[in-house]
């Protein structure tokens, strides 16, 4: 039954299952253990809690909140609940989990003190970006400020600012792997893609709202990811690479295989952005992600050998004579010298994973 009481959602009534994710939240658990302990007893807030780093990131707290006795719980915002529980009946059912109906930028503010706030929503729609580029921007930078001022009205000690790799514009060729200072020396002029501007905006809306109201700013930006949760019929190539393979069908590149792009498995990005959050230094961004890099062409080798399928890759089309690739791949030093983090589980058994969680939904 669905329960409807100051916008806040709650369901109940599933009966006890074996949890699908039981080894990667074990992992993610593993890995983060000794971070818990300052959301004993408190609250946080979510928004984007219903996309692919939201999923990962109430998974995981739903295993820690339960596993340490934490008698913490979760507010997540999501414009649709009822479609939530569908897509995730385990989560809508645990009851650390509510959920708080609203748009990222008009929200009313619930009631009550939450001790951190993650601002995970985003539109990171190719079509939008590329036929309304103006709302995506718009959206990106409104969502941000309507979640620092409800910091700032519930008492938050800490913010975490999902952003992305976008903010860095085309990476050039002979860059091998973009660190965070590229951004500081970033010509704005590049930024073409509306969602890599307002990103780079959103994180100097951020940055100024914490300097002026004492609140610490944690700013991951997010590179590529595979994992369950992943939507695998959109534009993220290595989603729509592994669903044609479970399905028998021939895996297309609608390029021409040459772009390197790197891949974190979600586990592991679960455990990154927990450990930025918690110990990651106010206003200091870090990268998250793959440093090892793999072509689109190699990648779908990859899925094919992953899942022993023998489906055939095709190319659509071919590279351009004197064209270099090009590249998304995060160089990830800071993140392993100053936090500790590190990619834990390779391609192919994040592809097998992902495959596996495929199969059975």
């Amino acid at each position: 039954m669905l329960f409807i009481g100051y916008t806040v959602v709650r369901f109940n009534g599933m009966g006890k299952q074996p949890h699908p994710l039981a080894d990667d939240l074990d992992h993610v658990l593993e890995h983060t253990r000794t971070l818990w302990d300052e959301l004993r007893g408190q609250k946080i807030f979510m928004t984007g809690g219903t996309g692919f780093f939201g999923c990962w990131l109430l998974e995981s707290f739903a295993r820690a909140n339960e596993q340490l006795n934490l008698g913490a719980s979760a507010l997540v915002l999501t414009r649709d609940p009822v479609a939530f529980q569908k897509k995730a009946p385990h989560l809508a059912a645990n009851s650390a989990i509510r959920f708080h109906p609203g748009d990222v930028r008009s929200f009313d503010f619930p009631a009550g003190h939450f001790s951190h706030v993650i601002h995970a929503a985003t539109e990171a729609s190719a079509k939008l970006n590329a036929e309304n580029p103006e709302l995506m921007f718009d959206t990106i930078l409104a969502g941000t400020r309507h979640a620092l001022e409800f910091s700032r009205a519930c008492g938050a000690q800490k913010f975490l600012l999902t952003s992305s790799g976008a903010v860095y514009g085309p990476q050039p060729p002979d860059l091998a792997h973009v660190g965070e200072d590229y951004a500081e020396k970033l010509d704005l002029a590049v930024l073409t893609s509306a969602y890599g501007r307002g990103k780079f905006a959103a994180e100097k809306l951020c940055a100024d709202f914490g300097r002026q109201h004492g609140l610490e700013i944690k700013i991951a930006r997010g590179f590529a990811f595979v994992g369950p949760h992943l939507p695998v019929d959109t534009h993220f190539a290595i989603g729509n690479f592994i669903n044609d393979a479970v399905h028998g069908r021939t895996i297309h590149i609608n390029g021409d295989g040459t772009p390197y792009r790197s891949y974190l498995y979600a586990s592991d990005l679960a455990i990154w952005l927990w450990t930025i959050l918690f110990r990651g230094p106010s206003l200091r961004a870090y990268n998250v992600g793959s440093a090892r890099a793999v072509t689109i062409a190699e990648l779908a080798a990859a899925v094919e050998s992953a899942l022993g399928t023998k489906v055939g890759v095709k190319i659509l089309q071919t590279p351009k004579p004197g064209q270099p690739p090009a590249r998304y791949v995060p160089s990830v030093r800071r993140a392993e010298a100053e936090l500790g983090l590190r990619e834990r589980v390779d391609l192919a058994a994040a592809i097998k994973k992902t495959a596996d969680w495929l199969r059975r939904s």
